[in-house]
């Protein structure tokens, strides 16, 4: 029901059914309103004959004339063929002569019902009495003599339609016919219906499902190749689209959807080659400056070096300027070491893959943090058994060593810097927490993105490194199918690594 296509088809049978009741209905009123007008119209010419002879014993009495109709407009009181007595060929209880089967008659004096009889069957029965209970005796009081018919419920008849009709001595006749050939023929319909109506329905629910699933084949196509495109890392590298969807009428509105997410997926193709190929060239700048840059630095750091040796006097100016020179040329090293190992990581170059004992390097990663900073309290949670990853130990060690070296730039002296390692379903991970005024609240989700630098509040007197730090984290735990999360808040910092232990 979720689907589209389900939504089409439910409601094209929902359509269909509410159609075929409201045809259904209309036929089932119409046929009941005509079938009880032709009854209404057998009454009329019934007449009262058959509930005037119950007061008589079978006959009518003589002082009727041959042409009474009664104020319904009935056929004759007397008998049609000059028997104006009407009691030869009768029945003691009743004229029941050209009566249909089933005919009952009543007649009424006041409120009080005097007689009541059914025609019987065609083999001479005559006139049944019919028993009344008080209830039947008030209905059928309660019947207007007005010539139009009134369906009344009958305790030993069921369902009648009856007509009443003023007599002369001031009774009142009623003369009724059974409701059952109406309502059977009506019944008949409903069910002949249903099953017709039913039978549709299946029909067009299997074949609206088909044309539904037909028409939509285009969209179904998008779908599926947005799904795709969904799948696919978008993110960074080379991406390669799925085909586009299959063309469809450009004149439908299934076929100008199709034909817009194709040009879409062109205009995206085109985008992420532009964006791939400008990633390759900086990446490519980034690898060649740096190696380049190495051998400057080198020279430099070399040449401050080779100065301080001199063994002649030297101004306490110029040894400061070349000890401030040989400091900065050191860090720029450094920082160019870091933008050389994020290009070759962004190029995807495999790393060593050996096994590490990572307890190993937590044990040598502390024991420098310690001697790094000293005003800190560094405290160490080991299991007893080592846990051991496959991958490059000295770019593990250097994943420990940022992290450590953050948790000690950016916490005040005194801080407490707890770092933990365990294993937990295949995958070592590795925690260092500290108790610092936490990370910003804005520098959170982009604090492993490149030249990414913390709240200069966080610590007085912290170094002012080139943000490069964490992102070597992340790009090397990545680089071993691991991650690296933060959790971070006021007196409370921790960061996660997670890394694979190849171990199932």
């Amino acid at each position: 029901m979720h689907t589209l296509r389900a939504r089409l088809t439910v409601g094209l049978v929902v359509l269909l059914a509410v159609s075929c009741a409201a045809v259904g209905v209309a036929a089932v009123v119409e046929l009941n309103g005509f079938l009880t007008g032709r009854l209404d119209q057998q009454l009329r010419d019934a007449g009262v004959r058959f509930p005037a002879s119950l007061e008589h014993g079978g006959s009518l009495p003589s002082d009727l004339p041959r042409s009474r109709k009664g104020s319904t407009g009935g056929t004759p009181m007397g008998d049609e063929d000059g028997d104006e007595d009407g009691d030869e060929d009768g029945d003691e209880d009743g004229d029941t002569r050209r009566q249909a089967v089933g005919t009952f008659g009543c007649r009424l004096v006041g409120d009080t019902v005097t007689d009541a009889a059914v025609v019987g069957s065609s083999s001479g029965t005559g006139a049944v009495p019919v028993p009344l209970g008080a209830a039947d005796r008030r209905k059928l009081a309660a019947v207007p003599a007005d010539g139009d018919g009134h369906t009344i419920d009958l305790s030993s008849l069921d369902d009648y339609r009856v007509m009443a009709a003023e007599g002369r001595d001031g009774d009142v006749l009623i003369t009724g016919l059974p409701m059952e050939p109406v309502e059977a023929t009506v019944h008949r319909l409903e069910l002949v219906a249903g099953i017709v109506f039913g039978a549709a329905l299946a029909v067009a629910g299997v074949a609206g499902a088909l044309w539904v699933r037909w028409s939509l084949r285009p969209l179904s196509s998008v779908a599926a190749t947005a799904t795709r495109v969904s799948e696919l890392p978008l993110s960074s590298g080379e991406v390669a689209l799925p085909p586009r969807a299959p063309e469809s009428d450009p004149r439908s509105e299934v076929g100008r959807v199709a034909s817009a997410f194709d040009m879409m997926l062109g205009h995206v193709g085109e985008a992420l080659t532009k964006r791939h190929t400008s990633e390759e060239r900086l990446r490519s700048f980034a690898a060649d400056a740096s190696h380049e840059l190495r051998t400057p630095v080198a020279s430099i750091r070399g040449h401050a070096e080779l100065a301080l040796l001199h063994p002649d006097p030297v101004p306490q100016k110029v040894v400061r300027a070349l000890e401030r020179i040989e400091a900065e040329v050191a860090r720029m090293g450094e920082m160019v070491d870091d933008l050389l190992l994020l290009a070759r990581l962004d190029a995807g170059r495999p790393l060593e893959r050996r096994p590490v004992d990572l307890t190993r390097l937590v044990l040598d990663a502390v024991t420098d943090a310690q001697a790094a900073g000293p005003g800190h309290r560094w405290t160490l949670e080991l299991p007893e058994e080592p846990v051991t990853v496959p991958g490059d130990a000295h770019r593990l060690h250097q994943v420990l060593a940022n992290l450590l070296a953050n948790a000690r730039l950016h916490t005040p002296v005194g801080s407490t810097v707890t770092i933990s390692l365990r294993t937990d379903a295949g995958t070592a991970v590795l925690t260092v927490h500290d108790d610092g005024p936490g990370v910003a609240e804005d520098i959170r989700p982009k604090v492993f993105e490149r030249f990414t630098r913390a709240d200069r509040r966080r610590t007085e007197g912290a170094g002012t490194g080139a943000g490069l730090g964490l992102s070597i984290v992340a790009a090397v735990a990545e680089a071993h199918d691991g991650s690296v999360t933060l959790d971070s808040g006021p007196g409370s910092t921790t960061f996660t690594v997670r890394l694979p232990t190849g171990e199932e």
